[in-house]
């Protein structure tokens, strides 16, 4: 592909920072380069028709962990680690309500749950005991206890009597969320541009020689915000964890309101309106799971099926409407990387399914490296 004059002049010339992936890291970074730098021209690269990982594909959950899956992550975590990674995404939060505000992002502070199957005693009785003690972790952040015992009031079947209880969880509107992120970028005059993947990449003295596809170009700085893409970039650090997820129709009288949790945060549904989104079951098959393919499989699609049927709306008439998938970035720990990769060329990437929680704070982290 030959550019013209006026698309290398206006888009390839004089490039000051490139950032790769249009996602919430992606776009937080962007926007936050603006800010301290005024006159810097900022190209932002996106290689989907929109954010090609999980940003616009997510569950739309401001959550920042399940009991359980606080209490597995300190199987391989210090109890200090795990405060820092519940402070950042809480913080995140924060500022990604901040950035935008509540009624953009549709926030419904509804409160989180997790559930625990009646299979699952052993494991219910062992979180429940430590209820206490990961409260009594958590003080420093939150204030209060975050966590507490409830009788399940949603009539959901084949699960533990009591519920988890978490108030400081809501819902928001992924949609919303990255339109106005976009509409921002734009606003702050970043230059977006989509089916554009980078090829490679040499870093120089004082600019970095990027390629995508046939276009070449020099920029000062280059950023990746590419999270389940980002393997090649950080020797396997960051593993691609495909998330699939399907919605139903809507449901006459759905008395569901929240987000919800299952098996640390395995799965995971909620209401949308009156139709109910439920994902996970990446952990039936790990190994297929770790790609960048987002399609479907029928193992992880009939066992979403099956909660939904036995579990979350027993004795409810709906059909499924729509099914997709989404990819995160994960790996053997769940502290995100920010860092310089080189002279000029930095990421931010592995947001290990948090990235609505911690995504606006990584961007700006990423930023902050230059």
């Amino acid at each position: 592909m030959k550019l013209s004059y006026w698309e290398i002049k206006n888009w390839f010339s004089n490039v000051d920072f490139t950032v790769v992936g249009s996602g919430i890291v992606g776009l937080h970074c962007a926007i936050n380069l603006r800010e301290r730098f005024p006159k810097a021209k900022i190209l932002v690269l996106e290689q989907g028709i929109l954010p090609q990982g999980a940003s616009t594909k997510n569950a739309g959950f401001a959550c920042f962990g399940s009991l359980s899956e606080i209490i597995d992550d300190l199987k391989t975590h210090s109890e200090e680690e795990v405060l820092q990674l519940v402070q950042k995404r809480w913080e995140g939060l924060q500022l990604l309500r901040k950035r935008l505000g509540d009624d953009v992002l549709d926030f419904k502070p509804h409160g989180g749950y997790e559930l625990f199957l009646k299979e699952d005693e052993t494991f219910y009785n062992d979180c429940v005991q430590k209820l206490p003690f990961i409260n009594e972790i958590l003080k420093p952040v939150f204030k209060n206890d975050v966590f507490s015992k409830e009788i399940d009031r949603f009539d959901f079947k084949n699960i533990q009597e009591y519920v988890i209880f978490n108030p400081f969880e809501g819902q928001i509107d992924t949609g919303n969320m990255m339109q106005a992120l976009l509409k921002q970028a734009i606003a702050h005059d970043i230059l977006l541009l989509n089916h554009m993947q980078v090829t490679s990449f040499v870093d120089g003295i004082d600019a970095v020689d990027i390629c995508v596809g046939d276009v070449s170009f020099k920029s000062g700085k280059l950023l990746f915000a590419t999270n389940g893409f980002a393997s090649q970039l950080t020797q396997n650090a960051v593993v691609p964890a495909r998330a699939q997820v399907l919605i139903t129709t809507p449901i006459p009288d759905l008395d569901i309101k929240g987000t919800f949790h299952l098996d640390k945060g395995y799965y995971y549904f909620r209401n949308i309106g009156n139709r109910i989104l439920l994902g996970g079951g990446r952990n039936l098959d790990f190994e297929g799971e770790t790609t960048t393919e987002l399609n479907q499989t029928a193992p992880i699609q009939d066992r979403l099926e099956t909660l939904l049927k036995e579990v979350i709306l027993p004795n409810k008439t709906y059909a499924i409407e729509h099914r997709w998938s989404g990819i995160m970035g994960v790996g053997n720990h769940k502290k995100p990387i920010v860092t310089q990769l080189s002279q000029n060329v930095y990421c931010g990437v592995r947001m290990g399914g948090m990235g609505v929680a911690i995504g606006s704070i990584i961007g700006k982290e990423l930023a902050a490296l230059v």
